[in-house]
């Protein structure tokens, strides 16, 4: 998918599911505008809470495969709102762990905002709770 600023802020979110499934994370990150900020507001101590521009979210997500093994987003709801740009998502990742073999089955609720074709914020509100801090430490460390 080629990005412009026509594209819809649905269409992006769906295609970066699919390059997220297909571990392709420089395509995902190729989603981003160079400003682009990228927020945790329920990161625990220790864990980044706000990245600011796209080199810091490819810092971020690099090593995401070698973490999380996402299989599948079973359940997805993209609501619009009267904000030009911006999506509030509902979603359910399932995989694995890769360093321990458990299972990962996450909810999510995101707020995306979308301008000229890219990623310019996205509020994560998942729990990090829900899984065990050794098991994500190495990648969501904001001291790595």
């Amino acid at each position: 998918m080629t990005t412009t600023a026509t594209t819809r802020p649905s269409d992006l979110f769906r295609e970066g599911l699919r390059l997220l499934l297909a571990k392709d994370i420089p395509g995902w990150v190729g989603l981003w505008a160079d400003h682009g900020v990228f927020e945790f507001p329920f990161a625990p101590d220790g864990w980044p809470k706000r990245l600011e521009g796209k080199a810091a979210v490819a810092d971020y997500m690099r090593h995401y495969p070698d973490h999380i093994d996402l299989h599948d987003i079973p359940d997805l709801k993209i609501h619009e709102t009267g904000e030009a740009g911006t999506i509030v998502v509902e979603m359910r990742g399932v995989g694995r762990l890769v360093e321990t073999g458990a299972p990962f089955d996450m909810t999510y609720i995101a707020v995306v905002t979308v301008a000229d074709g890219l990623f310019t914020l996205y509020r994560d509100y998942w729990n990090p709770l829900a899984i065990s801090k050794d098991s994500a430490a190495d990648f969501t460390r904001s001291d790595r």
